[in-house]
């Protein structure tokens, strides 16, 4: 009897797991976990002269504390009158503030972009994007002002505003970008289509752009609905993996249509996407591409910076 019950939850596990594969939702289990072969986030800090710090403040849209990391720029505490630009990074689907330090390796990419001059030294924020259910397995942050919780507005104005108070950036949106990886890139699109004032370089990696909550905060509806103006200070970076056949196929979609509106826009296709293994899939693949997208980010930094000098 005992063996006829145990074959019984294990078929029907087996059978819930095929479900969800089938479904395409096997990579909620993958983007927010540890990765059998992922990069060694321990040794690349120890090749990097940056570090992390995770700090936290008082949300008044969330009604409660809430943590953020903090990258400083090379010699920030040895030129205390300069400004600098700001980078915010969204983790992903029942992920962490933490992630993309501990998970993705980010420190000897960014190190690397310094070292080539390839990104001007800039404040990197990760914030923490959970909603008040907290992170789990079952479902993914959500980047928006619902039941759960008004993250939406608590990254991006409440935070903002925490980053300029507490350090030296500077305040125009040319100067500041928003990216993330999986929901996080949907996040971080969403976050900075609906606060023009403070993000003008958005990014994603692996997103998507059509959210379960309707038009309002789905990038792909609610690009269109922005004025003119408001659309002509974009910058946009995009990319996906050709295994992600989901995400691939809404950031294609996505791309084109910035391209009909007009919002210039860099999109790429590489190899791989989500995954438990390999050299292109997961924490791997976010890690190796961190690089694409922040060199896309440092080229509209500085672009902003020369037009910046030529009006003065």
């Amino acid at each position: 009897m005992k063996v006829k019950q145990s074959r019984k939850f294990l078929s029907i596990g087996l059978t819930a797991f095929l479900v969800l594969a089938s479904g395409g939702y096997w990579y909620v289990f993958v983007d927010g976990t540890p990765q059998f072969d992922g990069p060694d986030a321990t040794a690349a800090e120890r090749s990097t002269n940056l570090s992390y710090t995770l700090e936290h403040f008082q949300s008044q849209a969330m009604g409660m504390t809430r943590a953020y990391g903090v990258i400083l720029p090379p010699g920030y505490r040895q030129h205390p009158h300069q400004r600098y630009p700001v980078i915010f990074l969204l983790h992903g689907g029942h992920g962490q503030a933490t992630d993309w330090y501990k998970k993705a390796a980010a420190l000897p990419v960014i190190q690397a972009l310094y070292d080539q001059r390839q990104l001007p030294p800039s404040l990197i924020i990760t914030p923490d994007g959970n909603d008040d259910r907290g992170s789990s397995a079952l479902w993914d942050p959500q980047y928006i002002d619902g039941k759960h919780g008004h993250v939406l507005s608590e990254i991006g104005d409440e935070l903002v505003n925490e980053v300029r108070r507490r350090y030296r950036t500077k305040t125009q949106p040319q100067f500041w970008a928003i990216g993330g990886l999986s929901s996080g890139g949907w996040g971080a699109l969403n976050i900075g289509l609906h606060y023009p004032q403070h993000f003008s370089v958005l990014f994603s990696h692996s997103g998507y752009f059509v959210d379960k909550s309707g038009p309002v905060n789905s990038p792909m509806a609610y690009v269109v609905s922005m004025s003119p103006m408001e659309r002509d200070r974009l910058r946009i970076y995009l990319d996906a993996g050709k295994g992600d056949r989901r995400f691939l196929s809404q950031s294609r979609r996505f791309h084109k249509r910035l391209d009909r509106l007009g919002i210039p826009n860099a999109f790429h296709e590489f190899p791989g996407g989500h995954g438990l293994y390999g050299a292109n899939a997961g924490w791997n693949y976010w890690h190796r591409h961190l690089a694409d997208s922040l060199l896309y980010v440092g080229d509209r930094f500085k672009e902003a910076d020369l037009a910046q000098r030529a009006s003065k």
